[in-house]
């Protein structure tokens, strides 16, 4: 482990910073623009939008190494934490904790809503689940037991987790984690960790105001967005910082996406959770969130970072990509 004054990351100019901020908000709203001219949330193209949408990131990073070339040569992809996958057990141990955590983190939230009072669980009948079911298009078709169907769906959180929602992930995470969070450190971890999440949270922006998870049309759903990212993103940035490797946090992110549909799995029907309130990027889960950071702050956790720059070219090699 190093810290992160005798680290040979290469120092991104804050021109490149911003303009990869900047690519990344404009791309998203180019995208979600189809959106705002035609049905919202209603249209059929809503999924695909969204999915295009979480690639934006990427494409602005891409941008900005391809123009500005913020980061060397041969640094690029160390820089980014995609390669090299070394030292192969910190890799897989913090890809673990980032999906397998991650997902703790979650029932963590959902505990800290039920005892706050802001929602009611069932978890012996799943009485909002079957009301969701007979309401919804499968109430007329024959379906198993209950209990197999909410088996079912848990047991796919995390296999979901780590395959397609990870795979859409990764065109978030490369440009947050993978690139803003290094490119920002030399300010400071808190200030990487912190303003990363806030950008991650109006980079929603598009979606939020159109009442995409929270549903509210506003100001106030962009800055319960936020306020969820910059929580999360504090946990998802010390998973890279921890681990020098992005795979960690986009696996995390994965985890995230995939268990957020636990509270309307598991509340209690004749009842209606507030997402602000009850859902993972709401205020449950920025408490969850902060009993965590708080955790690993008074361990030390975030003072542990291994160095994120290439390791030095062997004289006579070539230089990787």
């Amino acid at each position: 482990m190093t810290d992160q004054s005798t680290d040979r990351t290469p120092e991104v100019s804050l021109g490149a910073i911003v303009a990869f901020v900047l690519l990344a908000l404009g791309l998203a709203w180019a995208v979600a623009l189809p959106l705002w001219l035609g049905d919202g949330l209603a249209s059929p193209f809503v999924g695909l939008v969204l999915a295009a949408m979480m690639y934006t990131p990427a494409v602005a990073l891409l941008v900005v190494m391809l123009v500005l070339r913020p980061v060397p040569r041969g640094h690029r992809l160390c820089f980014l934490g995609m390669w090299p996958l070394r030292p192969v057990k910190r890799v897989i141990g913090m890809s673990a904790i980032g999906l397998f955590g991650t997902i703790g983190v979650v029932v963590l939230a959902l505990a800290v809503a039920a005892l706050c009072g802001w929602i009611t669980l069932d978890l012996v009948t799943f009485s909002g689940f079957a009301e969701a079911l007979e309401a919804g298009p499968a109430g007329a078709v024959a379906l198993p037991p209950l209990g197999v169907l909410v088996a079912a769906q848990l047991l796919a959180v995390p296999v979901a987790a780590a395959t397609v929602n990870a795979v859409a992930a990764f065109g978030e995470e490369i440009g947050w984690r993978g690139f803003l969070v290094p490119a920002l450190r030399r300010y400071g971890t808190w200030p990487a960790l912190l303003i990363s999440g806030v950008v991650w949270g109006l980079w929603h922006a598009p979606i939020i105001l159109l009442g995409y998870n929270f549903g509210r049309t506003d100001i106030t759903g962009v800055l319960l967005m936020t306020a969820g990212c910059v929580a999360w993103g504090v946990l998802l940035g010390w998973l890279r910082l921890r681990s020098g490797s992005v795979w960690p946090a986009v696996f995390a992110h994965g985890a995230v996406n995939a268990a957020s549909g636990l509270p309307a799995l598991l509340y209690a029907a004749g009842t209606r959770p507030d997402p602000a309130l009850a859902f993972v990027l709401g205020a449950s889960g920025w408490i969850a969130c902060a009993l965590v950071a708080v955790a690993l702050v008074l361990t030390g956790q975030f003072r542990r970072q291994p160095a994120l720059a290439a390791p030095p070219v062997a004289p006579g090699s070539a230089p990787s990509a």
